[in-house]
């Protein structure tokens, strides 16, 4: 990835713990390391093809002017999230604000907090077998898409599948997303478990019937496991009616565990299939974000 980098945009702004800093104001100094991709701009010479920089200082410096936080951590995380809602060429941002005139009673040069944000590649699994199972898969799409710290890139074909885990219920309708965040993945299991309950979904019985669920299965190369979270998902490689739609979307994306692609992953278990007709809801589904 290409990068842009801004050193020591000089603002004057209103910052701190201290009520006389709000007041009174002091000097801070930005940096910023934009990654982003240059190659069609300098080919071309083209500036509507690449992130002016210019117009990144001019919202860098009205942004930290027009507001006032009491941490310099929280000045560069508002920061950095509204360059990277602003500007979508650019992937990631490391942002450094320094505070030269910090209330330090002691020699010192500066204090500085410097982060790095970006939009993160993440692929889910969705399901509904109760009511109208496409009009929740559907709502579930165009919530995320309606959350600016997501975009929606591409969704597979919704299908037909039998229940999985022994329960007795109805069938269920399956599909996959690949989408762009900037929520953490904890931030975004909790964005999905809010859509879930907003389509009137209980936990109730496990592997049960359910008016919508939302998985998260991969997350770039992220492997973690918590009591409310595991990534990858633990269990993907064994659910075909999980893989199916995925491949669709990604077949040579690598769970980062195993090294497989989704595409041998699915091949291993693709004679489990049980799939029924869809009555034409999964024609022609499938689409970009």
């Amino acid at each position: 990835m290409d990068r842009i980098i801004i050193e020591n945009l000089k603002v004057f702004a209103h910052h701190g713990v201290y009520q006389e800093e709000n007041e009174k104001g002091q000097n801070f100094y930005l940096s910023a390391t934009l990654e982003t991709n240059t190659r069609n701009a300098g080919t071309l010479d083209d500036l509507d093809l690449s992130t002016n920089y210019g117009e990144v200082c001019t919202f860098l410096h009205r942004y930290v002017t027009e507001h006032t936080y009491k941490l310099i951590e929280t000045v560069a995380e508002k920061t950095a999230e509204a360059v990277l809602l602003r500007f979508p060429l650019i992937r990631q941002i490391t942002l450094e604000v320094r505070k030269p005139e910090a209330p330090i009673a002691l020699p010192f040069e500066s204090v500085s907090v410097q982060i790095t944000r970006g939009w993160r590649r993440a692929y889910l699994s969705c399901g509904s077998n109760m009511g109208d199972k496409k009009a929740h898969l559907d709502g579930a799409v165009e919530a995320l898409r309606a959350d600016e710290r997501c975009r929606v890139l591409e969704i597979s074909d919704w299908i037909v599948t039998k229940p999985y885990g022994g329960v007795e219920q109805d069938d269920f309708l399956n599909g996959a997303i690949m989408l762009e965040t900037l929520y953490t993945p904890k931030m975004l299991l909790e964005k999905l478990h809010e859509i879930e309950q907003s389509h009137g979904r209980e936990r109730k019985v496990h592997w049960g019937p359910r008016t919508l669920d939302l998985d998260i299965l991969l997350y770039e190369d992220c492997i973690m496991s918590t009591e409310e979270l595991t990534i990858p998902h633990v269990d993907m490689h064994n659910r075909w009616f999980v893989l199916k739609p995925l491949v669709q979307i990604a077949p040579y994306e690598r769970h980062p565990l195993s090294g497989r692609t989704i595409a041998q992953m699915y091949e291993t278990v693709a004679g489990e299939e049980e799939e029924y007709p869809a009555s034409g809801q999964d024609e022609g589904h499938r689409m970009r974000g």
